[in-house]
């Protein structure tokens, strides 16, 4: 539970339309959170320049993800939507941040040790493929969470570091310079046990197993009629515990809907095809207006526009008057 009046920050990297586990562990808890909390909420297209170097792709994902954020249910009067780039002072102190933060630190980034050891294990130089952009990630990562002076950031446990990097950033300017930043306080995720792809194991692109969560309804069915399921008759008793099928319905349904669809798992009697059906049926259903309200987006990215505008005008508020502050306390 996060304390009232705190200011919460949450950034969305552009990468395409999330499927049933992203948004499951990570979109889902944060819309909820910005349904309560003030929340800064930005589209991350300059974290996505250090691998997507197409303006169009980074332009379409960007217009994508924050349809996406919308259509689920993103509460614009506690949340300030906006895309990253439209924020000059973010490369401001960017910039400012880079002359204090020690090598290091960035040498111990998760990222860049991942990709180094990739590099290793192919026989490569350590450092190929490795730009600045995404050296440097983490400095970018902290200026998105001390300009907006967020109190709490919510993450996934794999990155936490990111937090641990911005309060130690903080600590480093409020130390050298003048006690201008708040150390925010990580939200790890609670995440929601495994989210099962179509072959039960979890769902990662990297197993093409996913389904994509505003997939048009024909493609939805094909996909979930596609979901691996063991050689029990209809008749025979099922562990719903156990089930693909099962698993994913419990994030849809209320819990007298889970309870009751797991009661016809365990009695028997019910095929396969029957639950797949079911857990169309109830996805399809709680997934329509959502649907509706991101094509009509997607089909007219000038409201898109605007609403990434309005963000960033009430974003750039609070930004212009923090940057001020840090300049004056650096520069004189």
């Amino acid at each position: 539970m996060i304390e009232e009046n705190k200011v919460v920050l949450t950034g969305i990297k552009p990468t395409g339309i999330p499927h049933f586990g992203n948004y499951i562990g990570a979109f889902k808890p944060t819309i909820e959170l910005s349904k309560t909390n003030k929340t800064f909420m930005f589209i991350a297209d300059l974290h996505a320049l250090n691998s997507i170097h197409d303006p169009k792709t980074i332009r379409d994902y960007t217009y994508q993800a924050t349809a996406f954020m919308i259509a689920m249910g993103t509460d614009l009067n506690n949340t300030v939507l906006f895309r990253q780039s439209d924020i000059p002072e973010i490369y401001q102190l960017n910039t400012l941040l880079m002359n204090l933060t020690p090598k290091g630190l960035m040498n111990r980034a998760h990222s860049y040790k991942a990709m180094m050891d990739k590099n290793t294990a192919a026989g490569l130089d350590i450092d190929a493929g490795i730009n600045m952009g995404l050296y440097t990630y983490p400095i970018l990562m902290a200026a998105d969470i001390l300009l907006y002076g967020s109190d709490v950031v919510p993450v996934g446990a794999d990155q936490k570091q990111h937090v641990e990097f911005a309060r130690d950033i903080a600590g480093y300017f409020n130390h050298t310079y003048k006690n201008l930043f708040k150390l925010p306080e990580p939200l790890i995720r609670q995440e929601s046990g495994l989210v099962p792809g179509l072959d039960g194991r979890k769902m990662s692109k990297s197993y093409d197993n996913t389904i994509t969560l505003l997939a048009p309804e024909a493609e939805l069915k094909k996909k979930i009629m596609r979901i691996i399921t063991d050689s029990k008759t209809p008749e025979e008793a099922k562990n719903p515990d156990e089930s693909t099928i099962f698993l994913l319905y419990k994030h849809f349904a209320t819990d007298a809907e889970s309870a009751e669809f797991a009661e016809m798992f365990r009695r028997g009697g019910m095929g396969y095809g029957t639950a797949k059906q079911i857990l169309f049926d109830k996805v399809n259903s709680v997934l329509a207006e959502p649907r509706r309200i991101f094509e009509h987006l997607m089909a007219n990215t000038d409201e898109i526009e605007k609403i990434l505008a309005n963000g960033a005008e009430k974003a750039q508020e609070v930004a212009r008057k923090k940057i001020e502050e840090i300049k004056r306390a650096m520069l004189g």
